[in-house]
């Protein structure tokens, strides 16, 4: 089968051609109908050789929907042409976490040596996925496999960030998006969905991204510079944000968050920009607190499914054939992507 693979630290990804796989006992196999891009893969593709923890070569894709193609001894729970959306997160799958369907909080995950699909493990952007259990599998009941693909991550992410301030957001209160990528279109959606807050503000630097996040909801898009916290206090009666989820989570960004939040609100790190948050008197607000949440629970990605099904959710993709996944990851590095790129490796 063709996958796109990174084979070879420092050199960019590429199309090969590679064994297709056989499921054993218990295993599914999947004919990839769709998988997301994330900016996740360029941060495992900009590692130090000494700072990756799998080996290469590494098919990518962490965002997956598929049709099943065969079943390995004693598997149940699907059945060969059933659509499903795959639950990316990995875990021991008997720790207290694993048990609760938190596996993207398992604690031997490191310790084990186990990697998830595409973050370590052979991802999506492939013909076919192998999955080793049922239990990671979420029937799509008749959602648009292109567009449900990213839910299971640029939904799951920051539906699992909300539900966790949703205490802050009450009448009257202001949440801010920074970034209307992938995640932060869906984190307005879901804002403004799950949430009885007064105003959802995005702030990107593009306008064509603050023009997409008006269109999902936005009660005010505006410009991510030196004059966006400004701004958020001018629209909060200098009070601040009640939350901030910043989907970015540079330098820039975190400082600008510290600046825009209020007394008592919660800065919530969702992107992986490798920025730092100083949390000391003086550095943020008094009675400010900060997380920094990681991809979402197995029950969480049914809710989201489930929202997306009710049409609570409208996802933006752009989508390319396998063989223009060089040309998804360009665009994804320039910043050219409206929302989420999506790779058709059936298509």
């Amino acid at each position: 089968m063709k996958a796109f693979q990174y084979h070879t630290h420092g050199e960019p990804p590429a199309l090969r051609t590679v064994p297709d796989p056989e499921p054993g006992p218990g295993q599914v196999l999947l004919r990839v109908d769709a998988a997301g891009v994330c900016h996740s893969d360029e941060v495992i593709m900009h590692q130090p050789a000494d700072r990756l923890w799998f080996p290469l070569p590494l098919t990518l894709g962490h965002e997956a929907v598929g049709t099943v193609a065969a079943l390995g001894e004693g598997a149940s729970g699907v059945s060969v042409g059933q659509q499903v959306a795959v639950y990316g997160a990995r875990g021991c799958g008997t720790c207290r976490s694993c048990a609760l369907g938190r596996e993207n909080y398992c604690p031997h995950t490191e310790r084990l040596g186990i990697l998830s699909p595409g973050l370590g493990g052979p991802g999506a952007i492939a013909e076919y996925l192998l999955v080793e259990d049922t239990r990671y599998l979420v029937p799509l009941d008749g959602l648009d496999p292109v567009r449900s693909a990213p839910l299971t991550d640029a939904g799951l992410t920051p539906y699992h960030a909300v539900k966790r301030v949703l205490h802050q957001l009450v009448p009257g209160s202001t949440a801010v998006a920074i970034g209307v990528g992938g995640l932060g279109h869906m984190g307005i959606q879901l804002l403004r969905a799950l949430s009885p807050a007064t105003q959802v503000l995005a702030l990107d630097i593009a306008e064509e991204k603050l023009e997409l996040a008006r269109s999902c909801g936005a009660h005010h898009a505006l410009r991510s510079d030196e004059h966006a916290a400004r701004a958020v206090r001018a629209l909060t009666d200098g009070l601040g944000a009640d939350v901030v989820l910043d989907f970015v989570g540079s330098d820039v960004t975190l400082k600008a968050a510290a600046r825009m939040v209020a007394k008592e609100g919660e800065v919530t790190v969702v992107g992986l920009g490798g920025g730092r948050l100083g949390m000391a008197a003086g550095r943020v607000p008094y009675g400010v607190t900060s997380s920094v949440p990681y991809w979402g629970t197995l029950p969480e990605l049914t809710e989201v499914l489930a929202l997306a099904r009710s049409g609570v959710l409208d996802v933006h993709v752009e989508t390319f054939g396998l063989e223009e996944a060089p040309l998804a990851y360009e665009r994804l590095r320039a910043g050219k992507i409206n929302g989420r790129a999506v790779i058709l490796p059936n298509g």
